[in-house]
Order: structure tokens, then C-alpha cells, then sequence
């Protein structure tokens, strides 16, 4: 049985930061694990990539189909309601990944047939949202996965800058948790970034949040014909009490390995090893 990440969430949350940092650990501790690029645009990385899909196809290849360039790609971005944070925009990663998803699970069956039945993969994910909340590629990828006998687990991250007042917080937990429904996964919310908050009592509030609390601070920062909206939006989720963030400091061991833990769990990873048990001579008398 193998075990995997799927390391989602927006573009700039620093999921590609979370898969080097946990790469650098697990080199630390003595522990192997594989990092594979599922972005299709990707330029640079700061670990090891051991499975790349842009050997199946990338930015270039998308552009070199459609004959535009990056100005003229861009413009063409502009008249669609897409994330155009950087050139690979949402149209391109969904025009690659969209039009070659048989093709995708053939280069992951040949990829896996150089790893082990209990190797330990994490997939760094294109930034685009709506590849994993609307779009069913990644779902389609991740049962092919389950298929293969792999334990999966989606690991979200969110800038935890971004969590500053509880209009933001809402936010982000529609998208995970619609994120959740569309992968249907054992998940994992983290806060990444939280060496870079100045003022970390404004974010651990909304580590474990209560519903009446944040309805009442909606209703301060929202008109009064909002009030049902935020009434729902609230109960909402306080219903779906799993939508809770774990806070990763990356400039701590002790933060990694809470992490990493916890997933670990999600997937049962080394549930299956055998126990060692070392035996002791009895110390023989002089």
C-alpha cells in the first residue's frame, strides 16, 4: 500500500514552500518521501522532483498550440473570469490537464512502476482553485490513485495573512470545504505562513471559532439586509465543524512534525510496519 499528499490550495499560499521545507525534514529524520509537480507551468524548485508532469506537457507546448505568446495569451486570459495572478492562468492549466486526463493516469502508471508498493508520494498541485472545487481532474486523479492502492490525503493550505478578519475567514472556509465535497478525502486545513504574522492573536481566534461570535462580527462589518446570509454562513460552518485550521510555522522542527503527524494518521501510514523489537543478551558475570 502507498501513501500520498495532494498539497492543494490558492495560488501564493506556498504550498511548493511547504513540500520543500517538508522534503528538507524528512531528509533530517532519516524518512523518504517523493515530491511530484502536477503544475503544468511550473519554473523552479526548491527540492528534488522525482515525477514531473511536465514531461507530459507544459505551458509552452499550450502556447505553442493555440499560437499565441504570452502578451497575446494574456489578453485572451482577460476576457475570461480567471485568476490571472501569473501567465499560467487558469485557462491554460485547465486546457492542459482537461484535454489529456486519459493520458494523465497512463504517466502515472508508468511513473509509479519505479517506486514501491509503500512509498511515500507528495503531489505539489497547480494554484488554480478550480481545479480541485470545480473541476473533476484531480478527483479523477485521485480515485486512479485509490486505484493503485494508495492512501491519499488532501492537504490545504491557506495564507494565514489572509485570515485577518472574519469576512476573509469565511471565505476561506468556503473554499475548503467546498474543496472537501469535490474530493471527497480525509483533509487537512493548514495556516501556512505564520512566521510572517505580526499579531498572532488575530489569527488563533479563528483556529476554533464559535459560530455566535462570528455572526455577530459579520453583522458589525455588514449591513443589516445581510443578516439571514450571515446567519447561514455561520451555522454553516459551525455544522461542518472539520473546516479547522492547523497553524505551521516552518521556522520550527516541532511545527513540521505536528504536521506531518497528524497526516500521517489521516492516511494510517506505518500502521502496516512491523514492530522491531531488539533482543537482549543477558550480560554474562565476569
Amino acid at each position: 500500500m502507498g501513501y500520498a499528499q495532494l498539497v492543494i490550495g490558492p495560488a501564493g499560499s506556498g504550498k511548493s514552500t511547504y513540500c520543500s521545507s517538508l522534503y528538507d525534514h524528512c531528509q533530517t529524520v532519516g524518512r523518504s518521501i517523493h515530491i511530484v509537480n502536477l503544475d503544468p507551468a511550473a519554473e523552479h524548485f526548491n527540492y528534488p522532483v522525482d515525477m514531473d508532469i511536465r514531461e507530459l506537457i507544459s505551458l509552452e507546448d499550450v502556447m505553442e498550440e493555440l499560437g499565441m505568446g504570452p502578451n497575446g495569451g494574456l489578453i485572451y486570459c482577460m476576457e475570461y473570469p480567471v485568476d490571472l495572478y501569473c501567465p499560467c492562468s487558469l485557462y491554460f492549466i485547465i486546457s492542459m490537464l482537461g484535454h489529456l486526463e486519459d493520458s494523465l493516469d497512463d504517466w502515472l502508471d508508468e511513473q509509479l512502476e519505479n517506486y514501491l508498493d509503500d512509498d511515500y508520494l507528495v503531489f505539489d498541485c497547480p494554484g488554480q482553485i478550480e481545479l480541485f472545487t470545480h473541476v473533476p481532474v484531480l478527483r479523477n486523479f485521485v480515485e486512479h490513485l485509490k486505484r493503485k492502492n494508495f492512501n491519499v490525503c488532501a492537504v490545504y493550505l491557506l495564507d494565514s495573512q489572509f485570515i485577518t478578519d472574519v469576512t476573509k475567514y469565511i471565505s476561506g472556509c468556503m473554499a475548503s470545504l467546498s474543496a472537501m465535497i469535490q474530493l471527497e478525502l480525509p483533509h487537512i486545513n493548514i495556516l501556512s505562513k505564520m512566521d510572517l504574522v505580526p499579531n498572532k492573536k488575530d489569527v488563533e481566534e479563528y483556529l476554533d471559532p464559535n459560530a455566535q461570535v462570528l455572526l455577530s462580527q459579520l453583522n458589525q462589518q455588514m449591513g443589516p439586509r445581510f443578516g439571514k446570509l450571515n446567519k447561514c454562513l455561520a451555522e454553516l460552518v459551525d455544522d461542518y465543524s472539520m473546516v479547522n485550521f492547523i497553524p505551521l510555522d516552518l521556522r520550527k522542527e516541532s511545527s513540521i512534525q505536528y504536521v506531518l503527524s497528524y497526516i500521517d494518521n489521516c492516511i494510517q501510514y506505518g500502521e502496516n510496519a512491523d514492530v522491531k523489537v531488539r533482543d537482549f543478551d543477558p550480560e554474562e558475570d565476569d
